[in-house]
């Protein structure tokens, strides 16, 4: 009966777990799956102004696309380092990609940009692309691509733009007061002029 009892528990205590983590929201490819610890808003929120955000979502980018197999191995290991770096709250104040993360991301910059890597006519007006594209990682020139500037934690503070996830859907972006101001002000600059 106590085992039972016991098993039950953390059974129960795991299940709860995973709905409040919202570990399915993982298996998609949705971006806002990334936004779920708070930690990576500041990535979110500039790749959402980016025009990468068209054509690249994030695991286009920081998951391996060699197999199906090595996608999700490689998604569950780096989810598990993130969620217990963020359980334990010891989160680097500028985040950074680890090494195996930009072996990936460097791998998929090149997947996606094979034409412009291999084109002849780059060496015409980039110095040194040849040697470039080979011995440096792209965003050692492409700096803000495709996050923009990210800033550190702490400089963050609230964000002013809201993200869907993070909303409840009885809450509303604009406060009452300010929504009723904006409609005056509507009404008022869409009647004739007399």
């Amino acid at each position: 009966m106590p085992a039972t009892f016991l098993m039950a528990c953390i059974v129960g205590l795991g299940l709860y777990v995973l709905r409040l983590s919202n570990a399915a929201s993982y298996l998609s490819d949705d971006p806002e799956a990334c936004v779920n610890c708070h930690i990576m808003t500041p990535q979110y929120l500039t790749w959402t102004h980016s025009s990468h955000r068209e054509v690249a979502h994030c695991n286009d980018c920081h998951v391996p696309h060699d197999n199906v197999f090595n996608k999700y191995y490689f998604k569950a290991k780096d989810g598990l380092y993130h969620a217990s770096i963020f359980t334990l709250r010891a989160e680097p104040e500028v985040i950074r990609a680890l090494e195996p993360s930009i072996r990936v991301i460097q791998s998929n910059c090149v997947r996606c940009h094979q034409d412009q890597v291999t084109d002849a006519k780059m060496a015409a007006f980039v110095d040194n692309h040849q040697e470039h594209r080979t011995d440096r990682l792209c965003w050692d020139c492409h700096k803000e691509v495709p996050h923009g500037k990210v800033k550190s934690l702490s400089a963050v503070g609230h964000q002013i733009e809201p993200i869907k996830t993070h909303l409840r859907e009885d809450q509303q972006i604009i406060p009452a007061w300010l929504q009723k101001e904006m409609n005056k002000n509507q009404t008022k600059s869409t009647q004739p002029i007399k």
